[in-house]
């Protein structure tokens, strides 16, 4: 099962070619969270995470495409227990200036447990591997930790 790391909306669902990890295509599912949600995210699957790693950039408006790739970013790389790999993305919007990562390399994940947060304005990707069973909409409302956006194959 796959979680919402977030709670907002659902801006995007789409395959997308993922290059920096998978260097394949991924489903990639889009949270934008607006002032009024609240900023706390959470592992949206149970497993190992690989890698954390943060990067520099810019602060475009978070629900534009753009944004994923070229705003200031963390990404927390996480191995389920069945092997699967999903990429969990935290990013900065226009507002939101800080990115905070508890995640840890080489430390065991639960859903319940609290990735990080976002100040502000902010958006989380989650890129799934394909054949996933995608059980969100776009415009769709999600809770962190609680609406199950997929369940993996």
């Amino acid at each position: 099962m796959v979680v919402a790391p977030a709670d907002g909306k659902i801006v995007v669902v789409e395959e997308v070619d993922e290059q920096e990890y998978f260097h394949d295509r991924r489903i990639m599912i889009s949270i934008f969270m607006s002032l009024f949600n609240v900023h706390a995210n959470w592992f949206p699957v149970d497993g190992t995470v690989n890698s954390v790693h943060h990067f520099n950039g810019n602060y475009h408006k978070a629900w534009l495409p753009k944004a994923s790739e070229e705003n200031e970013h963390a990404d927390v790389l996480i191995k389920t227990h069945e092997g699967s790999e999903v990429l969990c993305r935290q990013i900065a919007g226009a507002v939101a200036r800080r990115i905070v990562t508890y995640a840890k390399e080489g430390e065991e994940c639960y859903i319940d447990e609290h990735l990080g947060f976002i100040k502000f304005g902010s958006r989380v990707d989650v890129f799934l591997p394909l054949g996933t069973d995608i059980k969100v909409k776009m415009g769709q409302t999600t809770t962190g930790n609680q609406t199950v956006i997929g369940m993996l194959k």
